[in-house]
């Protein structure tokens, strides 16, 4: 009978442990993986060339002038935001891949020089102002800019945002806005180098590593939210996407998916 229980326990220590479930790895010929939306389509980066490929089609963007694509935010599929900070340019796409609109902040009354640019919602963008070294939102319908914090110190080494929130690193302060400016959240950086988000919660990269922060921007002092280990195999993580409690990684060759279960908590 003791031997049960400790078979029982080791089982349910098992269970609790267990965070990352694998569900597939397929081959993806890609220089950059960029995520899949919540239609299940595929969006990846192949010679300076944007591909999407799902139930929605196959679909290509590109434009060589405005150099290399920097960043794909897929957050609206309807409204694709495709940042390129050599020249300093957003480009809205619709669920083609066809142009709908083209932001040149170098043409503003109020020239904008970026190193980030994703989508807020409500024609707007979450734009981190390398000038002033402040996050903005900057609405491109009505062509109105307002500054979110003050200014960083350090370099800004990532940021992830939705609707509501957004999520910035740098290397001391790993830090959550909401789209009214105020400041929800601040710790010290742990030495991630890497942060993505779903809602609240927040995965950070550290040293091959992966760490899930529930409830980021909805943290407080009456409530204790503790950061978790992800159990990880020996992946090379090149690039990686949380949406719908499905885990993407792509290791240069294959992308693996991975559904999501917290812990249990006692």
């Amino acid at each position: 009978m003791k031997h049960f229980f400790h078979i029982i326990f080791f089982i349910c220590q098992l269970g609790i442990s267990q965070s990352l479930a694998p569900v597939s790895k397929v081959p993806l010929a890609a220089d950059r993986f960029i995520g899949v939306d919540n239609y299940k389509n595929n969006y990846s980066i192949k010679d300076r060339v944007l591909n999407k490929q799902g139930p929605d089609g196959n679909f290509l963007f590109n434009d060589l002038q405005l150099g290399r694509i920097t960043s794909v935010d897929i957050i609206n599929p309807l409204k694709v935001v495709v940042f390129f900070q050599d020249t300093n340019t957003v480009v809205l796409l619709d669920n083609k891949l066809s142009e709908i609109q083209r932001i040149n902040f170098n043409n503003l009354p109020q020239f904008l020089n970026v190193s980030t640019a994703t989508n807020a919602g409500n024609n707007s963008l979450w734009l981190f102002n390398v000038d002033t070294q402040q996050l903005e939102l900057y609405n491109y319908g009505s062509k109105l800019q307002t500054v979110v914090s003050q200014p960083f110190p350090g370099k800004l080494l990532s940021q992830a945002s939705n609707f509501n929130y957004c999520f910035t690193l740098t290397e001391k302060k790993l830090r959550a806005f909401n789209i009214y400016g105020s400041i929800l959240n601040e710790v010290p950086s742990e030495g991630y180098e890497k942060i993505i988000q779903q809602n609240e919660n927040l995965v950070a990269l550290k040293e091959k590593s992966l760490y899930y922060l529930p409830d980021f921007a909805m943290r407080n002092d009456a409530i204790s939210h503790e950061t978790v280990k992800l159990p990880l195999t020996e992946i090379t993580i090149k690039d990686l996407q949380l949406t719908n409690d499905f885990l993407y990684i792509y290791d240069g060759e294959n992308l693996h998916t991975f559904k999501l279960t917290l812990p249990t908590k006692e």
